[in-house]
């Protein structure tokens, strides 16, 4: 088979296009099924976004640099398989150095295997350019949807149970009894009059449950969306001024 591309996207327009201007949550609306299922804890996200960031950055660099070789008739075949390879070395890796939060997410690294981030990726840029631009492609993928996911985690896991990194051994408790927001109303005398007033934190139950994630992530999209049509209505005006 020839080589498909004489003239590779230099690697870091690649990475930076995937950054922002085609991120897969913002641009693409993909991959939402992650942000329902781990973001409720901030840790948990971080673990499975660094995943992502593995497959999508060597699966990349595996498929491009066997474009040429890969029969175009069970190329997406190869490309399963190949993203399989990096998704069981995650799974090894996690379940060695994390097994309880290994045994909670499981069932979700398993499923980077058919991400449609992933596959898409592949699909529509790695098979058709060389391998340093690929590796760009994949990486700027897994870093734009790990950005987005993990804003979503810092919310929900803050809102819903009032503490950063929870479960772990650098956990922080943010909100609540005990938590750096009531030492600093302590430290301005406001703690003991809210506290009479009824005006205690009560942890959001709703988002640490599935809706939540979709609330706080509509929120997300529907921010850098009116940002991004703001920039470009701007642009325009500059434009036609001239």
């Amino acid at each position: 088979m020839p080589d498909l591309t004489p003239n590779s996207v230099p690697p870091r327009q690649a990475l930076l296009v995937q950054l922002w201007n085609e991120n897969p949550i913002f641009r693409q609306v993909l991959g939402i099924c992650s942000a329902l299922a781990v973001t409720n804890l901030v840790f948990n996200t971080a673990l499975m976004c660094a995943g992502l960031i593995w497959t999508t950055t060597m699966s990349g660099l595996a498929v491009s640099l066997l474009r040429n070789v890969i029969p175009q008739r069970i190329r997406i075949m190869v490309q399963v398989l190949i993203v399989a390879v990096f998704v069981i070395v995650v799974d090894i890796v996690f379940r060695a150095m994390f097994f309880e939060i290994h045994s909670q997410i499981a069932a979700y690294v398993g499923l980077i295997i058919t991400n449609c981030i992933v596959l898409g990726r592949l699909e529509a840029f790695a098979s058709k350019n060389r391998p340093l631009a690929a590796m760009a492609d994949g990486l700027g993928a897994g870093l734009g949807y790990s950005m987005i996911l993990l804003a979503v985690a810092v919310v929900r896991e803050l809102l819903g149970f009032g503490t950063l990194l929870k479960g772990t051994a650098w956990e922080v408790a943010v909100l609540g009894p005990g938590s750096l927001v009531e030492g600093g109303l302590q430290t301005i005398g406001l703690s003991e009059p809210m506290a009479a007033a009824g005006l205690e934190w009560r942890n959001w139950t709703i988002m640490v449950m599935p809706p939540g994630a979709f609330f706080v992530l509509a929120i997300a999209v529907w921010t850098a969306r009116a940002h991004s049509l703001r920039r470009q209505r701007a642009a325009e005006a500059e434009e036609a001024s001239k």
